[in-house]
């Protein structure tokens, strides 16, 4: 189980690809007033777009369903990791070229630091909410990435000293880069992140924010097809048929 107030799309081991299968036990959605089926929406409505929480509210009143937004919060919170959890087993294994980058993001009214990797295929690889920029940070960060079982040949960064002493304590093996324009690839992903939180009145919390920031990577994965779910379907289908596959599953 993760530690409270975090959110991995990786976990300590088991497999990087097989079927979404049923748990078995009672449905998470259990005790809920409302299906899995508004619940499962509004949740992917509102890590797609970028939507506040009284947008999703009046999206679903237009549909003839009565929520307030403070419900639709709670949901994203209560149900975004059950749905990263659900899927991680049927997540494809990163690349062996990683590129890794922080970028801010204002929680509570500070700037915090929020580390982020992608690989060679544009797979969001791990992200990790951090205060601080530093060394501790920079293990932390590449520990739990590579909890995905894989190991990187070649970890592009920026010049940030940590760097270095992190690659060469956990990954002496790979090739680190730190040439410019190099990092563009999670640069450019970086924006996608920052577009969704523009429309936003800023993030009140920690544990919201990486919640919001895993849930925003884990949507990216699916629509980029790295995940064996819903692969049978248009692309523009693959994000809804995904989702209404995994509520079946949790």
């Amino acid at each position: 189980m993760n530690p409270v107030g975090t959110v991995e799309l990786f976990d300590r081991g088991g497999r990087e690809t097989g079927s979404v299968t049923s748990s078995g036990s009672s449905s998470v959605f259990a005790g809920f007033r409302f299906p899995p089926e508004v619940i499962s929406v509004a949740v992917r409505w509102y890590l797609r777009y970028g939507l506040s929480y009284r947008d999703v509210e009046e999206l679903l009143a237009e549909r003839g369903v009565t929520v307030d937004h403070v419900t639709i919060y709670r949901w994203v919170q209560r149900f975004t990791p059950e749905f990263i959890e659900a899927a991680r087993p049927c997540r494809h294994a990163p690349g062996d070229r990683w590129f890794v980058d922080e970028t801010y993001v204002k929680v509570s009214g500070q700037w915090t630091y929020l580390y982020r990797a992608v690989d060679q295929h544009g797979q969001v690889i791990d992200v990790l909410l951090s205060i601080r920029r530093d060394l501790a940070a920079g293990r932390r960060f590449f520990t739990r990435a590579m909890r995905a079982g894989a190991i990187p040949a070649e970890v592009t960064t920026d010049r940030a000293p940590a760097y270095p002493r992190v690659l060469d304590e956990l990954i002496p093996s790979a090739l680190h880069t730190v040439e410019q324009y190099a990092n563009n690839p999670v640069e450019a992903d970086h924006g996608r992140l920052k577009a969704r939180l523009r429309p936003m009145r800023g993030l009140k919390s920690h544990q919201s924010a990486r919640i919001l920031a895993a849930g925003h990577a884990f949507v990216q994965n699916l629509r980029r097809g790295h995940y064996d779910i819903a692969t049978g379907v248009p692309g523009h289908h693959r994000l809804r048929k995904a989702f209404d596959d995994l509520a079946i599953t949790i």
